[in-house]
């Protein structure tokens, strides 16, 4: 494996295997959705602003902790994909398990003991998923020809959009047709069998083995961390724009419990809700697919920042329950163009042999992504949205000048 070079075949290969991962990821996504299917659940199971803010936190937040820990181990490995696949693994059986919870706390609705469980499990599932996302990218880079990256963030955009447009209806079907919890249980344990048949995909991968820079241990990965924020221009504006713009992740899960207690939102509103995150996905990664060598990230990311900032204002000074849906609209535009965006810059910004390494840089430096929907609850909890949603633009506003200095060049 350590000798096999990085030829057409192999390329190709690898393409294919990719996608295969991303149709069937497609299907399971919108069942466990991130930022309407689990913070509803939650909510549903009697959490609050500030157990959102912790889900959120966790969902986020994971892939600092985990790219802290683990970066310094897997930027050591010359071969990762079994790494890769044990990750996966984890991710089935945390989505299986927390169907069989689910099932299991059905009684105890408003326990303390559900939550805790439940937020246990979640965490095992967002930190295994951060793991694998240390290991796709590294594969990705390498076992990949560069003229095929971007063809590929946009193909997968569009397969990904298709699955998830399905999965979208499949979702809402059911969370109208069976009550809490058992809605929720068959939508987790329909994500676990589908995450397990992507997987399929990874086996199929041709690892191409290439040198890295060694790490030893945290400590050195900190002095790292340290020198390249202070000498590698790119990179430091990279983390600062993630600091920033990477707070437009934590939105949705917010409105969903400002639409639950404002409008009484039920099953049915957070199904359309999901239903518009996804026709804008679908519209986005089409749009993408075809123009990809036309368009520059930067123009990606200053129209996510833009998304960004207008709907917590128009929310500030429009609050109609008509506008929801067309606010999640907007957070499918946010969340297709800021993960096509971010993925494609990493790789601009890296080679083959540091890939993992900044990569893990970057997740251990993204400490306001991981801390502010936490901070976020508390303010709900004390002052209201408002303080909430005046914030958030606040710190969303300074991702225009770190776009404007990252100046990518495709």
């Amino acid at each position: 494996m350590k000798g096999r070079a990085l030829t057409p075949e192999v390329s190709k290969n690898n393409y294919l295997s990719y996608l295969w991962h991303a149709i069937f990821m497609a299907l399971a996504l919108n069942l466990m959705d991130v930022d309407t299917i689990l913070p509803a659940m939650v909510i549903d199971a009697g959490g609050s602003s500030i157990h959102i803010g912790i889900l959120t936190a966790i969902m986020l937040g994971g892939a600092t902790i985990t790219q802290l820990v683990f970066s310094p181990f897997l930027n050591n490995q010359v071969a990762k994909k079994k790494y890769l696949l044990l990750a996966i693994m984890l991710r089935v059986f945390s989505l299986a398990g927390l169907a069989g919870l689910l099932y299991l706390f059905s009684n105890t609705r408003y326990s303390n003991s559900t939550l805790t469980i439940i937020f246990g499990v979640i965490t095992i599932f967002s930190f295994s998923g951060a793991f694998a996302g240390l290991s796709y990218t590294d594969i990705l880079g390498k076992s990949m020809l560069v003229d095929k990256r971007k063809s590929f963030f946009s193909m997968r955009q569009i397969i990904m959009s298709i699955g998830v447009f399905i999965s979208a209806i499949i979702a809402a079907r059911v969370l109208v047709l069976y009550d809490y919890p058992n809605n929720y249980a068959l939508l987790f344990l329909l994500a676990a069998a589908l995450l397990w048949i992507a997987s399929f995909g990874f086996w199929k991968i041709i690892e191409v083995g290439v040198p890295s820079i060694k790490i030893e241990g945290i400590r050195a990965f900190g002095s790292v961390i340290r020198k390249e924020f202070r000498t590698n221009r790119k990179l430091r504006n990279y983390i600062l724009l993630v600091n920033s713009l990477g707070l437009s992740l934590s939105l949705m899960p917010f409105l969903i419990l400002y639409s639950k207690v404002t409008f009484n939102s039920g099953s049915a509103e957070i199904g359309q809700y999901l239903f518009y995150k996804v026709i804008a996905g679908v519209l986005v990664g089409s749009l993408l697919f075809y123009f990809s060598k036309r368009v520059r990230y930067n123009y990606l990311l200053y129209t996510t920042a833009a998304v960004s900032v207008f709907i917590p204002l128009h929310l500030l000074f429009f609050p109609e329950v008509n506008a929801m849906v067309f606010y999640f609209f907007g957070g499918g535009l946010i969340f297709t163009l800021y993960k096509i965006s971010i993925e494609g810059i990493l790789l601009e910004v890296t080679t083959d042999q540091n890939r993992v390494l900044y990569a893990g840089i970057s997740g251990a430096s993204s400490l306001l992504p991981a801390v502010f929907p936490i901070l976020g609850g508390l303010i709900i909890h004390q002052f209201g949205y408002s303080a909430f949603f005046v914030l958030f633009v606040a710190i969303v506003m300074f991702s225009f000048w770190f776009i404007h200095q990252l100046d990518c060049k495709k």
